[in-house]
Order: C-alpha cells, then sequence, then structure tokens
C-alpha cells in the first residue's frame, strides 16, 4: 500500500450527521471528501422517510430538550444551536416546506426523504464536496486512516476527520457498531449497545391471536418512572410501536409495563359506571358499555386479568392499571435505534476524541438516545452540524492547507 494520500477534511459516514458535517466544513471553505460503506448515502434516511419522514417535533425548548433524557445537558448547546425551528428553516431551504401535524410532529409537505435528499446532495456536491461509496473504513495505523475500496485498500491523511458511523440496529442499512473495535483498540471508552425505540416480547395466549395487527389506541403506557400516551399495534410478537417506545430505557432495565386502558376517566369514575346493575346483559356487554374500551383493550384486559374481579373498585383499578407480562425488548438489529456508544466523557466540548486530536464523532455513534417523534433526528443534525463546525475551527486554528 502506498503512502496517504493527504486530505484536509474527512467524513466517514453518509447519514444525516455526516452530510451535516460536510455541509459545515464545506460551508467554512474547507475541501471534503466523504466516505461511505454502502453503493450509496442516506439508507438509513431513506428507510425512515417511507413513513413520512418526522423531522423534528415543534415544542417549547424546554420539553424538547427533556426527551433526552440521561444526555439533556450534554446536548444541550447543540441542540440550542439546530433547534427544531432552525430544522424547519433547514429544509424550506433546501426547496421542500414542511407542515405541524397535530401531535407537533414536523413533516415535510412531500412526506418522504428522497426529495430531501436529492436537494442536499445536489447542494454539497455544487460546493466541492468528493464523496465516495463502498469504501469500508478499517480503523488507523498511525496517522492514516485506511479503507477497503472496490480498488483494493487505501490510505488516507486527514488534518481533521469527522465520524458518522452511526449506532448497531438495522445492520444492513450499514449501521452495524463494528467500529467500536477499532476504538477498543485506541482505549476510548465505549458504552455497549443495547436497543432503544424497539417493540416488547409478549408471549401471547391463542386467544389473542384475532388481535394480531390490532391498533391499541387511547392508552397510556408507564414503566419505572415514564409514561407515554400513543399507539402501539399488538403483533403475533409482542407490541410496537411509537406510544411504546419512549419508555425503552426503562424496559430495557426489566421496569413492568402498566397499561392505563382509560387515561381520560378517573378510578371513581369508572367504578361507578362499573357499579350499575348490568341487569341481562352478558358481562361482555355490560364491560363494553360501562368501560367504552375498543376491542383490542377489551381483549387485552381479559388476556391480562382473567378472572376479572367481580368488585367494581376492583376491576376500575385492574382497568387504569393492568400490568402486561413481557419478556423485555426485541433484539438490538430489529429496534429502531440503539442505547450506547462512544461515551461523552472521551470527547471534549466540541466532539473532538481527546485521544485523538483532529478526530470527532457525531450521530447515533455518540452514547445518547431519544424518542422518536422527530428528536432522533434532530439530534443527528445538531451533533453532526456541531461536529463539523468544530473541525473547521480546528482546521482554521492550525492554519489552512497550501
Amino acid at each position: 500500500m502506498q503512502a496517504g494520500r493527504e486530505i484536509e477534511a474527512l467524513v466517514i459516514g453518509g447519514g444525516p450527521a455526516g452530510l451535516m458535517a460536510a455541509d459545515a466544513l464545506l460551508s467554512a471553505g474547507h475541501r471534503v471528501l466523504l466516505a461511505e460503506a454502502k453503493p450509496s448515502l442516506g439508507r438509513k434516511f431513506l428507510m425512515a422517510g417511507k413513513s413520512g419522514l418526522n423531522l423534528t417535533r415543534a415544542q417549547p425548548f424546554g420539553p424538547f430538550l427533556a426527551a433526552y433524557g440521561s444526555a439533556e445537558a450534554a446536548l444541550r448547546p447543540m441542540l440550542a444551536e439546530f433547534t427544531p425551528e432552525t430544522v424547519q428553516a433547514w429544509a424550506e431551504g433546501l426547496g421542500q416546506t414542511t407542515f405541524t401535524g397535530s401531535t407537533g410532529r414536523v413533516f415535510p409537505t412531500a412526506m418522504k426523504a428522497s426529495p430531501l435528499l436529492r436537494s442536499w446532495l445536489a447542494r454539497l456536491d455544487a460546493m466541492g464536496l468528493e464523496r465516495h461509496t463502498r469504501w469500508r473504513w478499517t480503523g488507523w495505523d498511525g496517522d492514516e486512516t485506511r479503507f477497503e475500496t472496490p480498488d483494493g485498500p487505501l490510505a488516507l491523511r486527514p488534518r481533521v476527520t469527522v465520524l458518522a458511523l452511526g449506532g448497531a440496529s438495522w445492520a444492513r442499512l450499514g449501521s452495524d457498531g463494528a467500529w467500536t473495535g477499532h476504538f477498543a483498540g485506541q482505549g476510548i471508552e465505549v458504552a455497549p449497545f443495547q436497543p432503544a425505540n424497539a417493540g416488547l416480547c409478549v408471549d401471547w395466549s391463542k386467544h389473542m391471536a384475532p388481535q394480531f395487527g390490532a391498533p391499541l389506541k387511547g392508552v397510556a403506557f408507564r414503566a419505572g418512572g415514564l409514561v407515554s400516551r400513543g399507539e402501539a399495534v399488538i403483533s403475533a410478537r409482542g407490541l410496537e410501536g411509537g406510544g411504546l417506545y419512549p419508555l425503552s430505557p426503562a424496559l430495557r432495565e426489566g421496569a413492568a409495563l402498566v397499561i392505563d386502558l382509560a387515561p381520560d376517566v378517573s378510578e371513581k369514575a369508572l367504578t361507578a359506571r362499573l357499579a350499575k346493575p348490568r341487569g341481562k346483559q352478558s358481562l361482555s356487554n355490560h364491560l363494553r358499555r360501562a368501560l367504552k374500551l375498543t376491542p383490542a383493550a377489551r381483549a387485552l384486559l381479559m388476556e391480562c386479568a382473567r378472572p376479572l374481579p367481580e368488585d367494581p373498585g376492583t376491576l376500575a383499578r385492574t382497568v387504569k392499571a393492568l400490568e402486561l407480562p413481557h419478556q423485555g425488548l426485541r433484539p438490538m438489529d430489529e429496534a429502531i435505534s440503539t442505547a450506547g456508544g462512544v461515551a461523552f466523557a472521551a470527547l471534549d466540548a466540541g466532539l473532538m476524541l481527546t485521544q485523538r486530536p483532529g478526530c470527532f464523532v457525531a450521530g447515533e455513534m455518540i452514547d445518547w438516545e431519544a424518542p422518536t417523534g422527530g428528536y432522533l433526528l434532530t439530534a443527528c443534525f445538531a451533533t453532526g452540524l456541531w461536529a463539523g463546525r468544530h473541525a473547521a475551527r480546528y482546521l482554521s486554528s492550525r492554519g489552512r492547507t497550501p
């Protein structure tokens, strides 16, 4: 292998974080080479766009920031620089108008990712981005960064690098977590990956089979100290959906899942309804009329609480706090995202690795997690922009390449 080619700025990873880092470096006037292991860029971004591409969440900054849990303090400056409002302005600057849904979720009007990605790549290309696909990073050798490419092994000697290699979910789209071995060899602290925003494994009885595919609506989920309102879908393998995903941190630690099947009705009001004489009605009809539960919710009640308590007060408490036995989260590669990654303790305030000056990290390869609903994508954008801007400052502080 020949001595590595010297380049000014290298970005590894062609997802949202990597593209945003490249955008920041190009905007600062630096020459950028972007390397992606897969045959095309933004594969996970495009997959997310199949369900509408939830770009961000329109809500006050405090509640928005709180969605990041234990990473809130570390991410605050980055998210303050690339807020939900900034995300919308950025998308519209690329010719993609946006709209806000009833729950505050922000989507491009086109309701898919491909037009936005095409426009973004066209702008980056016009700014001089050099991009290569099927270049798989194989680690460092001194000051060289090495790749396997279609033309054989290759080495580069960048003055600055931004790594945006993703987490460890959806390996087929590029986020396989294989980079952790190279970090371990350098003694860089990496928290083990774990599933986040994942479905829940439930061993249903045969009586639940008619409900497979049915949505569970109008309920509230609780696990540990976390509470979420939203939908989930009953599947043959368990329960999955956006209403469940915010509880991933607690469920991952083995917390029980408790479901309030009537969150908008007080226990006292439910007790009063259930205490009314049912006359000649069957118990099933009495419960349907008194509780006003959907068929899926009634089936879940029977699955988890049969035989139902006859006392109205006890039954009301059961409806308000139904515990669903489960076997934990689905496997990591089925998760939408992952927890774990490079520890913030291994990074400086600009997301540069303290053990490798001039090497920055961004996106899901850092140890933070967030629920779906726009939070994940916004933080990927924000950390990519932050790393790219600080990489540009690092270059400028050391003088430009002749």
